[in-house]
């Protein structure tokens, strides 16, 4: 039976409809050579019969047919390659920066580190020498940290001392100063002493070995970033004339990783309430409107 196509231009969707009936005729040497099959017959082409067009098994002519395993020429299909999807994981809660802003709670979080990394040090891999670089940084800085505030509490004596018998007071029973005592002296390290934990942590927290758990043994496990409100949150800023414009000084207010602007309103007092100044998305915005000649209230 013959073949029957239809085109549509080259620039739109091109299709193709075949008509085909069964057909027992066997192909010439031409369209079919010579094949070891025991029935010694062709699988044709029929409508309906799941042929795909792109099949390279498929052989077009009168009558079509497709080739099957034995056939000389076949080609074996592709194995198809299982798609595995991986179930997108939860993002974890942000936590705050594991370095200890005030100086005594670092002084005192490196000594915990210093302390407990013992049994974790094989199974992070660190060396001997990280380790004892480690101690001494912590030594050293729980030295300096605590002279320094053994001679603040001093400096204080002496001042409510001064200050006694200066201005005289009821606070006679004030007991003179004592003597400075200052702690052991310890060797010394060479300057640096955050940046040096901050990389060394940075290496315990890459290893295989690591875990939460033994973070928070380490005192290195920051606390959880609690999100604001956004019902109540509202920002506090100061105003200022700078070069003759409006600054207005807003800051993330340490929400930085929650937000993504700043709204700021502005009423200029004539009548019309409150306005859209900017959708601001860095801190610090300078209002730009030229100010009025005469007196009038601005409202931010």
């Amino acid at each position: 039976m013959p073949l029957f196509q239809v085109h549509v231009p080259l620039n739109r969707l091109s299709v193709h409809f075949f008509h085909l009936g069964a057909c027992k005729q066997r192909p010439t040497a031409r369209n079919k050579p010579h094949h070891t099959k025991k029935e010694d017959s062709l699988r044709p082409m029929t409508w309906g019969d799941g042929s795909c067009w792109g099949d390279p098994n498929l052989r077009w002519g009168n009558p079509s047919y497709v080739l099957e395993p034995g056939d000389p020429g076949y080609v074996p299909p592709t194995p198809s390659v299982p798609v595995i999807t991986t179930k997108k994981k939860r993002s974890a809660m942000p936590k705050n920066d594991y370095i200890k802003q005030n100086d005594q709670e670092f002084a005192v979080q490196t000594k915990t580190f210093a302390d407990n990394i013992g049994p974790h040090a094989t199974l992070l891999g660190l060396t001997p020498a990280q380790l004892a670089q480690q101690a001494a940084d912590s030594a050293y800085i729980n030295y300096v940290g605590n002279n320094q505030q053994a001679a603040q509490k001093y400096a204080q004596q002496w001042t409510a001392w001064r200050d006694l018998f200066r201005d005289g007071g009821q606070n006679q029973a004030l007991s003179a100063p004592t003597e400075l005592v200052l702690a052991a002296v310890v060797p010394a390290v060479a300057p640096g002493i955050e940046a040096r934990f901050r990389a060394l942590v940075k290496l315990v927290k890459a290893s295989a070995g690591y875990s939460v758990a033994i973070g928070e043994a380490l005192g290195i496990e920051g606390t959880v970033h609690a999100a604001p409100d956004l019902n109540t949150l509202q920002p506090q800023f100061d105003v200022r004339i700078v070069g003759g414009q409006v600054f207005v000084d807003w800051t993330w207010q340490g929400y930085s990783q929650d937000l993504d602007s700043c709204e700021l309103q502005v009423d200029r007092g004539d009548g019309k309430g409150y306005a859209l100044l900017a959708e601001d998305t860095t801190p610090g915005y300078t209002d730009t409107t030229a100010l009025p000649a005469a007196p009038t209230k601005w409202i931010y």
